[in-house]
């Protein structure tokens, strides 16, 4: 994953409404959501929640699919996981990155 393509993801979840459906769609798995069950679901307009998800499917973090006349939307697993690996390929400069028990509250 280049830089330009980490800078679009993390704009597109950069935003409450956005970040809020795509963990829906995360937490679905592979069935997916049709944006009336995510409208009903998350509360939100279906007109806001059109433009939400092109903008994901634009940073490439979620896929569309005609199933006869529903869309079905699912989070882009290889995307989000490839983002998740450039956040943290440098994490800690190689060393483990865990935080210690003792000093957790």
């Amino acid at each position: 994953m280049d830089e330009d393509d980490v800078v679009k993801a993390l704009a597109a979840l950069a935003q409450p409404v956005r970040l809020k459906v795509f963990r829906a769609l995360v937490v679905t798995g592979d069935a997916g959501l049709t944006p009336g069950t995510m409208a009903e679901g998350l509360s939100i307009p279906a007109n806001t929640l059109s433009f939400h998800l092109k903008e994901l499917v634009n940073a490439g973090l979620v896929t569309q699919e005609r199933a006869s006349r529903n869309l079905i939307y699912r989070a882009a697993y290889p995307r989000m996981n490839a983002l998740l690996g450039y956040l943290t390929e440098n994490c800690c400069q190689g060393a483990g990155c865990a935080v210690p028990a003792a000093s957790c509250c």
